[in-house]
Order: structure tokens, then sequence, then C-alpha cells
């Protein structure tokens, strides 16, 4: 992929381990390819900004992107306005009940009534993760200032009065969620690979 990669990204590239030096170069990769086919340009000429551990973006007037990967998978969505995205397998292996105390314990059912499945954890953590995306903000300092709810797909941050609508789409093995502000339907340009990093 590096074909499609800056010098300067070649150049950050080479600072990271091996494993994140070849998934930054991956995603960003796959960013210029899809942004050049919306964009009819080289995918050299596309002007992103995507350094190592902060959210990629565009020149004012370019419209707003978000991209979100997992072990065998990359999503990327472009949209006028803000936005963010997020994929998690359908099969990841977490301890969702420990997790849901911990992160979600304001959800509106007791999980120890055993009504919290282990996929309705996880659709939430995928909606709170786009959101946190969409804010540009950090997972470990943000997470537990978002309240998820699932009617209607709706988001709040209780911190920064930020009150967001979701989408969760599921894909083969993948779940996917977008946050945005809009209230009526909207059309994001998405890309979803399956990709083995």
């Amino acid at each position: 992929m590096q074909e499609v990669a800056t010098v300067e990204e070649i150049k950050t590239a080479k600072n990271l381990s091996n494993s994140r030096s070849k998934i930054f170069l991956e995603t960003r990769a796959y960013l210029r390819q899809s942004l050049s086919t919306l964009f009819d340009l080289d995918p050299l000429e596309i002007p992103i900004n995507a350094f190592p551990g902060e959210p990629p973006s565009l020149p004012s007037g370019m419209g707003n992107i978000s991209l979100s990967h997992c072990k065998d998978a990359i999503t990327i969505v472009w949209h006028r306005r803000k936005i963010g995205i997020d994929i998690e397998r359908t099969d990841r292996d977490f301890n969702y009940a420990k997790f849901a105390e911990k992160y979600f314990f304001h959800t509106n059912k007791s999980i120890h009534n055993n009504y919290l499945t282990k996929n309705m954890i996880l659709n939430q953590w995928c909606a709170v993760e786009a959101a946190i995306k969409w804010d540009h903000s950090k997972l470990a300092k943000d997470i537990n200032h978002w309240q998820y709810f699932e009617k209607p797909k709706k988001l709040i941050h209780k911190k920064k009065n930020i009150h967001l609508n979701y989408s969760q789409i599921n894909f083969h093995n993948w779940t996917i969620a977008l946050a945005y502000e809009e209230k009526t339907s909207f059309n994001p340009e998405i890309i979803c690979c399956s990709k083995n990093f």
C-alpha cells in the first residue's frame, strides 16, 4: 500500500512499531483510494491530515471523514457535516457483564436480571465509540459521560451537553455504528473492506 502513501506518511510509519506501522499505512492508503474516487483526484493529491492516534481530517470545504478498524476490516465514512463511525466484530470475546457495569452503569435495565445481552452491550459500545470519534475526543476521558438510548436512537454527553443521533448497521460478521447530528435521514458515503491486518 505504500504506493499511495506520502513521503511524510512513510516517514511517520518508520517511527511506529511494526504492527502499528502496517495498520497506519494501510488505513491511510484506503482513505486516499476511497477519497480519490469521491473527489476524482489522484490518491496522493488528497490533502488529508492523518497522524497516528489522531482523527483524520480534510481541509475546510471538503467535508468530514471518520474511520474505524478491527482485526479484519476497516470502514470509512465521508459526509458534508461532522460524523463518527465505529466497527466491531460481532463475535468479539469480552466480559460484557463486567464491561457494562464499569462503563455503562446508566443503562436503563439492570444487568443482573440478564436483560442486557452481549450483543446489546457491543452495540452500545460501538455507538458510543462512534460518538467519541464525532467529538474528536478520547475514549478513556469521555466514555463514562455518554448516555446511550436504544429508542429513540440517541447519544447524550452529559458534561458537554452534546445530543447526537446514531444508526446501527449489521453487516456480515460486524456491527457498525454512525453518530451524527442530523435528525432526518441522510446519505453518507461508507466504504467497508474486509482485510487481514
